[in-house]
């Protein structure tokens, strides 16, 4: 059947293939200019497959190490990746470098599959608009409004859905359900929204849609981003229904401003008087809900993971919980913000956890300029990468890197730009505060519920693109004996 195929599939990718040759060509008067080390390594694919393949199996750092070897180039060396023309900066000297310069020398940058499926949104704009639309959210995701709004919410929600997956269970597959976890809760958080069979529906499309977001864009039935493109749509589509409905809500004022992050996005506007159309609010919770979705998903799984290995850790963090617990119990309350404050040890572990398999391996930027870096000019338009699988596995930051040490992060902690899960500068992670109180809830209500054993002790961790264990950590649960 596919043999028939074979024409057409040739009619649009040869045209793709010369596009991206055409636009990557070095240009006039560029061919003498004092390039990094590095390999372009083969035609339109680049070395794309090496970095794809040390993600699934699950040492991503590797493409990263094999490079700076083989050049003998630490600071910077240059390759291809998707079609396009880019240096790679190492380290914490390449981190500062990017996250000081951004909209200076460098603006962020995702490849087309990515800028295709998220659409004009906070994470694909730049400048001024960033600028605006950073300030606008963090009034909601930002720490203040935590103690306000979500720490007494997240910590029911999270005694809920342990009610219902957890309890009375012997064995759970721990990342399929926290992915329902969640996703249920940035639902709920940012848009209001409670249906199950809602919840369910949205959190289906996006399992669909995060297979497609890494390797080639090949547009064709039956591929993985075509199929993740369709599923975009369907979920944006989803989201445009609930914002006209909360709209009409707030037009008939039977909704408040402050309700969520959606109808604070609905009644905000810039100093201009300007707000953001349907279109754009619905690509700016779909990539919130994509983050809250993904990377805590995969950040509670490692944890629980770490905590099955490791039971001297689990023994001193079920410790610092359950004073927590007795504080808790004795106002008859909810987890409050003050309560998060207190779990410096537990934040320690989930740091190293982190640190191990960050949530994110890393990020684009563009020159916007041509510049110089480490004695090399790095030419306008060539995309710029930072690793924080590479930059977390180094030696030179941290001693013995593979090794579980959540004590790293005591004291002052790790030198400057060594420890980057959530990035840096003007672009760091808009929901690093949100993950750190949803994770910690979490951790709260299941270590003082549960301890656990890892049924495949060494089960694989393969990135594609998030850090996912390769059977879904299944765990088999032994509930504290009251």
């Amino acid at each position: 059947m596919m043999i028939q195929f074979l024409p057409i599939i040739f009619l649009i990718i040869i045209p793709y293939v010369l596009w991206i040759v055409h636009k990557n060509r070095p240009k006039s008067g560029k061919s003498k200019l004092n390039l990094p080390p590095g390999s372009l390594g083969w035609p339109v694919l680049g070395e794309s497959l090496s970095l794809l393949r040390a993600g699934l199996d699950g040492v991503p750092e590797r493409f990263d190490q094999e490079r700076v070897k083989k050049h003998k180039s630490p600071l910077v060396f240059k390759t291809s990746l998707f079609g396009n023309r880019v240096a790679v900066l190492c380290g914490p000297a390449g981190n500062k470098f990017l996250f000081g310069n951004e909209n200076k020398l460098v603006a962020v940058w995702w490849p087309y599959q990515l800028r295709k499926l998220f659409g004009k949104s906070l994470i694909t704009s730049h400048g001024d608009e960033a600028k605006w639309l950073r300030k606008m959210m963090l009034s909601y995701l930002g720490p203040d409004a935590f103690a306000a709004r979500y720490a007494a919410t997240m910590d029911v929600v999270t005694c809920r859905h342990i009610e219902i997956y957890w309890q009375g269970k012997k064995e759970v597959n721990v990342h399929q359900t926290i992915k329902l976890y969640a996703f249920e809760l940035a639902c709920r958080l940012f848009m209001s929204l409670e249906d199950p069979n809602h919840i369910t529906k949205l959190g289906s499309l996006f399992n669909i849609f995060l297979k497609g977001i890494i390797g080639l864009p090949i547009d064709l039935p039956g591929t993985r981003f075509y199929n993740s493109k369709k599923a975009a749509s369907a979920i944006k589509t989803e989201l445009m229904t609930i914002i006209k409905a909360r709209k009409l809500e707030l037009n008939k004022q039977k909704g408040s401003s402050s309700q969520d992050l959606l109808s604070h996005l609905l009644t905000s506007s810039n100093e201009n008087g300007m707000y953001l159309t349907e279109t754009e609010i619905a690509n700016n919770i779909f990539v919130l809900l994509f983050a809250g979705y993904d990377t805590s998903t995969v950040t509670i799984t490692l944890l629980m993971r770490r905590l099955g290995e490791h039971t001297d850790v689990y023994e001193k963090v079920l410790k610092e919980q359950l004073e927590i617990s007795k504080a808790k119990e004795a106002r008859d309350g909810s987890l409050t913000w003050e309560d998060i404050q207190k779990m410096r040890y537990s934040w320690n572990v989930v740091s190293e956890v982190m640190r191990l398999n960050p949530p994110t391996i890393g990020a684009f930027r563009e020159a916007l300029v041509d510049f110089e870096y480490a004695g090399y000019t790095i030419p306008k338009g060539w995309k710029l990468y930072w690793s924080a699988a590479w930059t977390h596995k180094d030696e030179a930051n941290f001693e013995e890197p593979t090794r579980f040490d959540p004590s790293r992060f005591e004291g002052s902690g790790p030198a400057p730009y060594t420890f980057v899960p959530f990035g840096g500068g003007s672009r760091m992670c808009l929901g690093k505060e949100f993950s750190r109180l949803e994770v910690l809830t979490f951790l709260h209500n299941i270590v003082t519920r549960f301890k656990w054993e890892l049924l495949i002790p060494d089960e694989k961790i393969k990135y594609a693109p998030m850090a996912i264990p390769e059977k879904g950590l299944p765990v088999r649960l032994h509930p504290h004996q009251v």
